[in-house]
């Protein structure tokens, strides 16, 4: 049995308590929680800590299997240019995919994050996600704008999920994304995915997507073009909302990914759909786009928030607390008892796995994070805050 207090801790459960006490078995499962309404008396073999006690941090939207890209991409050359970069660069250090994906494991792990949605392409990262301290959902995703490859493109994910079923591990069928997709695709996606718990796209990531699916121009055609992708017939969804009310299946959670460039119109037209989260990778938007997403826009409308790393080919680290210190140096007033639930509880939900993770309550086993070096007074991140796991 272990005991815990600090400054501050944030459950998801209830207000926020002032020098509590956490109690947990050995094997982090939450027994009690104290609130001593700030009077704590010393008490033997109780850790106190000088900082904010939460649970263990959440990644809605990683990219595993791409972490031996670290440094083969350029910054801030808009969408088209990173999907041609990464399209011509997949194979190189094809030796270090899984010695990379172990080490970025490991990263983030130690960096709090007890459950992560990583998307692949391939099950090269199977092995390392059986064996991982982290708990994992394997987004299996599917895309190609071609029609007359839509069944093989299906077969070929088809087969990544037999080896998922064969290992135990828990996996979604996904869309890439919207302009990446044929309808015969997403049509066919849609019945194969009928069973699922959670879907995610990534979604109005550049501002070249609506050109695209508008008239078949812009950058991403131009991308499209010099990979040699562009098929004799395009068949694509003309807009994002539809594929989004129509295209998807309605099973389970939905989770929008990136929604850089979403607005108001668009938020209000898809917000019918049910289970719908929104999912921040602040720090892969500003390397790909340098672009920021409407976060006062997504709170206004009511969106449930829920914060992503990307891949290494996108970003510096997979480390959740550096998206929210991007998120709350570029948007001042926000406080770390906003970002924290986005970072933790809403993606426990979003990922269907609430009942363990996101909340610091009896019979849970979320893991504990410690956050220091933080402004207590106002309740800010600071560019030199860390986090400790404690269990």
């Amino acid at each position: 049995m272990k005991r815990f207090a600090a400054q501050y801790i944030i459950t998801n459960s209830g207000p926020l308590l002032k020098r509590a006490v956490i109690t947990t078995h050995d094997d982090g499962t939450i027994i009690s929680i104290e609130d001593t309404a700030g009077d704590l008396k010393e008490i033997h073999s109780t850790e106190f800590y000088n900082g904010i006690i939460i649970p263990g941090f959440i990644n809605c939207h990683c990219h595993l299997e791409l972490s031996h890209l670290k440094g083969f991409t350029s910054k801030g050359t808009g969408l088209g240019n990173f999907l041609e970069q990464i399209r011509s660069s997949r194979d190189k250090n094809k030796e270090n995919i899984i010695s990379s994906a172990y080490a970025a494991d490991t990263y983030m792990f130690n960096e709090g994050i007890v459950l992560c949605a990583d998307v692949c392409n391939s099950s090269d990262s199977f092995k390392i996600k059986k064996d991982s301290r982290i708990s994992y959902l394997n987004l299996l995703e599917v895309f190609g704008i071609d029609p007359d490859k839509a069944d093989r493109r299906l077969e070929d994910i088809m087969r990544v999920a037999g080896t998922a079923r064969e290992m135990d591990l828990p996996y979604s069928l996904v869309p890439h994304s919207v302009y990446s997709m044929s309808l015969t695709l997403l049509r066919l996606l849609k019945n194969a995915s009928n069973n699922n718990r959670v879907t995610t796209i990534h979604f109005m990531e550049t501002s070249a997507e609506e050109i695209f699916l508008k008239n078949h121009s812009g950058s991403l055609r131009s991308s499209f073009i010099r990979s040699g992708l562009i098929p004799h017939r395009l068949e694509t969804a003309e807009k994002h909302e539809d594929v989004i009310l129509n295209e998807i299946t309605r099973t389970g959670n939905l989770i929008l990914v990136h929604n850089t460039f979403t607005d108001k119109n668009i938020i209000r037209s898809i917000k019918e759909r049910e289970k719908l989260f929104w999912c921040l990778c602040p720090n892969s938007n500003i390397y790909i786009e340098n672009k920021i997403p409407p976060l006062k826009l997504l709170i206004e409308e009511g969106c449930e928030i829920v914060i992503g790393t990307d891949s290494l080919a996108s970003n510096t680290n997979l480390s959740i607390l550096d998206e929210l210190k991007t998120l709350q140096f570029n948007f001042s007033d926000i406080t770390i008892e906003d970002l924290v639930p986005w970072a933790t509880v809403n993606g426990a939900k979003a990922l269907a796995e609430e009942q363990q993770y996101g909340s610091i309550e009896p019979g849970k086993k979320p893991g504990l994070l410690l956050l220091e070096n933080v402004d207590l007074q106002n309740m800010k991140l600071l560019p030199e805050s860390s986090v400790r796991r404690l269990i």
